[in-house]
């Protein structure tokens, strides 16, 4: 049998000691240096690798936005706007997530010379730039298709270097695979066994109990609250427990602006200093959240006739917006081009804010052409609300006190305490309007039965008013009660002031 010792060939030693040398040369100094360079070539060659390795992970992420920004200019290929425009809106339109902005940290020893390392945006910006002076100084007939090219250009020298890189660490992966060093020590293989449990002692399953159900001919009975005064609800509950729901529903979906988002509203348009510096020192701001907040406090303020300032929380909005997209290096790029006189990218955001603001107005517009057609009664439902029927009269509320003697005031403050909170609130607010919110909230049965109780307690007085007729407004309301219930009523339910002269 003849056996193969060829593997053997690429073992790498650091200390040999059958080693022969020079006489004139020591040997214990030949060995020394013979390991320091082999140790050298091998650090070099894994530094080299992690190198590459990482620099491949770099151009793919900016190969991949780069074939982002081509497609976005390919898209507008047909528009007849400013190319610079359009470069800069196919520039936003490629900015992918913020949080993606960073590269990946380079592992240790590599890079380590570079201070600061570039994001994505800082690149592709510098890309940009690069390409517009390719272009100004050639002066192609068609300048949006000479923005194409150029990035197109810079598309292939990427790739190519990616290329390149590729072939250079597959050299050097080989090279390093053709030495047995320590480092190539690893597990050929391994065994374990696991003792498996005997699957006649396995539990057996349960039948499942059979659930005995009867069946009613009209299954919503069984749920349907009886209208009774040992329910579990009380009557007016329901409002209750309506508004609170409603509460929480609305604090989840309806999205206001924070106190930070107002703030930072107030800036005035066009002082981009002021709103730079509020960025810098609450970043905490340039959030989705807050640039939503912003719109749909344009929207309320539009509806409101307060267009000024409507039209100045949508441009707080859209800088907000633009800097979130652009990621955090990419803020003081943006204001420094927004800034610039007559550059594309004022124009693009002027054009952005005027638009949005636009819709707004157009919309609310809209909606108040709506709502004057559908009239202040449209889409009622059957409620019941207190009100005085006779001329000259006025409902009073009156609380029955907690610790009265009087027999009949303590019934009726069992009464009161009986009622759910939010209608002893209404009750205690002592007007007319928060107790008719409430029973508006209720069925008209379950408000019937409320009011009746109320008189029952003696909490709703029906009170004549005093009108003094001899001042211009005591007349007035005379002619207004005239009118109402007619002459005879008034002799009846008002009561004349005597003339103080």
């Amino acid at each position: 049998m003849v056996l193969d010792y060829s593997k053997w060939d690429n073992l790498e030693l650091s200390d040999d000691s059958d080693i022969e040398v020079h006489p004139n040369v020591d040997k214990r100094s030949f060995i020394r240096a013979k390991q320091n360079q082999i140790h050298e070539s091998r650090f070099r060659r894994k530094h080299e690798t992690e190198t590459l390795k990482y620099e491949r992970i770099i151009n793919d992420g900016l190969l991949s936005r780069i074939d982002k920004l081509l497609g976005a200019l390919q898209a507008h290929r047909d528009s007849s706007q400013n190319p610079d425009e359009l470069v800069f809106q196919a520039v936003m339109e490629s900015a992918g997530d913020p949080s993606e902005d960073h590269p990946p940290p380079p592992p240790p020893a590599v890079h380590s010379q570079v201070k600061e390392q570039l994001t994505y945006s800082k690149m592709m910006a510098a890309l940009v730039d690069q390409v517009k002076k390719e272009v100004d100084e050639s002066k192609p007939e068609n300048r949006y298709e000479g923005y194409i090219d150029g990035v197109q250009g810079h598309r292939t020298k990427v790739s190519g270097l990616q290329q390149e890189l590729e072939k250079k660490l597959a050299d050097l992966e080989k090279e390093e695979g053709r030495k047995i060093t320590s480092e190539s020590i690893h597990t050929g293989f391994d065994r374990s066994s696991v003792a498996k449990s005997d699957p006649a002692t396995k539990p057996k399953n349960k039948p499942a109990e059979a659930v005995k159900s009867v069946e009613v001919l009209n299954p919503g009975a069984l749920n349907k609250r009886a209208l009774t005064r040992n329910d579990s609800l009380e009557s007016g509950a329901e409002a209750d427990v309506e508004e609170a729901a409603t509460e929480g529903i609305n604090d989840d979906a309806d999205i206001e602006p924070t106190e930070l988002g107002k703030e930072f509203a107030k800036i005035r348009v066009g002082d981009y200093r002021a709103s730079l510096q509020f960025i810098t020192e609450h970043k905490g701001v340039v959030t989705e959240r807050e640039t939503d907040g912003l719109l749909v406090e344009a929207f309320n303020s539009q509806m409101a006739k307060k267009e000024l300032y409507a039209k100045q929380c949508v441009h707080q909005a859209l800088l907000l917006q633009y800097c979130r997209q652009l990621g955090p290096d990419g803020v003081g790029l943006f204001f420094k081009r927004i800034t610039t006189k007559d550059h594309q990218a004022q124009r693009v955001f002027t054009d952005d804010v005027n638009t949005t603001y636009n819709r707004i107005k157009t919309r609310t517009a809209e909606i108040a052409a709506e709502r004057a057609a559908e009239g202040p009664n449209a889409g009622g439902v059957e409620q019941i609300q207190l009100h005085a029927v006779e001329p000259g009269t006025s409902i009073n509320i009156v609380i029955p006190q907690p610790n009265s003697e009087d027999e009949v005031e303590i019934q009726a403050r069992k009464t009161f305490e009986m009622f759910p909170p939010g209608l002893q609130r209404a009750l205690e607010s002592g007007t007319l309007d928060e107790v008719n919110k409430v029973l508006g909230k209720m069925s008209v049965e379950e408000a019937e039965e409320v009011v009746g109780q109320l008189g029952e307690g003696g909490m709703l007085s029906l009170e004549e008013q005093i009108i003094d007729a001899t001042t211009e407004e005591g007349q007035q309301k005379m002619k207004e009660i005239e009118a109402q219930g007619g002459s005879k009523t008034t002799e009846q339910k008002v009561k004349l002031a005597e003339d103080p002269e």
